[in-house]
């Protein structure tokens, strides 16, 4: 299989260019070139994770242009029925992205912080949430703002631009959204789930407070976040050569319905993006419930890895 990927990461580039003339992962070369277009909207969603910054960081330094909304306060996820990181309905989502300014017709350039592994999850999320929309021309800006400072760009201060309220319409596409439902149907009938979780989360031996038990959904796969996320300097960068050694060590099946998940759906979201977006996975959603939802209900199994023996043990809590 893992001659197979390389095919598949240049057939999803080209796919990714032939709906749209955005690629999904664009570098600050290219964001430099497109810059200033009347339809270009650049979109900061630096925050706290990996002391990315807030929005007085935006005002102090940020790309010429570029609107801000926080990733963690700004109403991107919200905490429902005790689940914390599910999307939020549909209206609230208009909303936000209509207020930021930004329209149907719009290209929007994702800019996370580019300072830790854990931040481009903010990015990817963000991207999977227009997409869920059905707004497909978007992008991230690899290695984020950090990653634009390095590169010797043009950086502004100030409030940022000031763009007038958009009449934003969402049109869910609910393939890209997994259930609960679908999750249990997944499981009991071979589906291919993806714990995006770091290996110890995965064993049992970390659990998050998120999750009221430790371990995972029994007969996942585990392909890490953090595996993609490389440092150069002082900037964090999604590292695509590492791609195709990643997937063919997880042992994932590019043409099986693929279900992404984590503690809260943030991590899962840098899995999500991989697989659907520049490894050609076929169909890839997002559980965004993940294991803050799963864990609730006692009886539904965990899957722990048994100390000292390196197997795998069923329990129910």
């Amino acid at each position: 299989m893992g001659r197979l990927f390389p095919v598949l990461l240049l057939l999803a580039s080209s796919l990714a260019t032939a709906g749209t003339d955005t690629p999904p992962l664009v570098d600050a070369a290219w964001l430099n070139s497109h810059l200033g277009q009347d339809n270009i909207v650049v979109l900061d969603v630096r925050s706290g994770i990996d002391k990315g910054g807030d929005r007085s960081s935006f005002r102090k330094a940020h790309i010429p242009g570029s609107v801000y909304s926080s990733y963690t306060d700004d109403g991107w996820r919200e905490s429902r029925d005790g689940v914390q990181g599910v999307l939020p309905p549909v209206s609230s989502m208009e909303r936000l992205i209509g207020g930021l300014g930004i329209g149907n017709d719009d290209t929007v350039v994702i800019v996370p912080a580019g300072t830790g592994a854990t931040d481009f999850g903010s990015a990817a999320r963000v991207f999977w949430t227009f997409r869920v929309l059905g707004h497909e021309d978007v992008t991230i800006l690899n290695g984020g703002f950090a990653g634009w400072q390095a590169a010797g760009y043009e950086v502004a201060s100030g409030e940022g631009a000031s763009r007038p309220f958009a009449d934003f319409k969402g049109s869910v596409q609910e393939e890209l959204i997994a259930s609960l439902s679908e999750v249990q149907n997944a499981r009991e009938h071979q589906g291919q789930l993806v714990d995006a979780r770091p290996e110890d989360y995965f064993s049992g031996e970390t659990s998050s407070p998120a999750a009221t038990a430790p371990g995972t959904i029994p007969g996942s796969f585990n392909l890490p976040h953090q595996q993609f996320i490389s440092q150069k300097a002082d900037v964090w960068y999604l590292n695509e050569d590492s791609i195709t050694a990643n997937i063919d060590k997880a042992k994932l099946n590019a043409q099986s319905r693929t279900i992404a998940f984590c503690n809260t759906g943030h991590w899962a979201a840098t899995d999500w993006f991989v697989l659907s977006e520049l490894a050609g996975f076929s169909e890839v959603a997002l559980y965004d419930g993940s294991m803050s939802e799963w864990s609730q209900d006692s009886d539904r199994p965990m899957q722990v890895a048994k100390r000292g023996l390196g197997k795998l043990l069923d329990f129910f809590n």
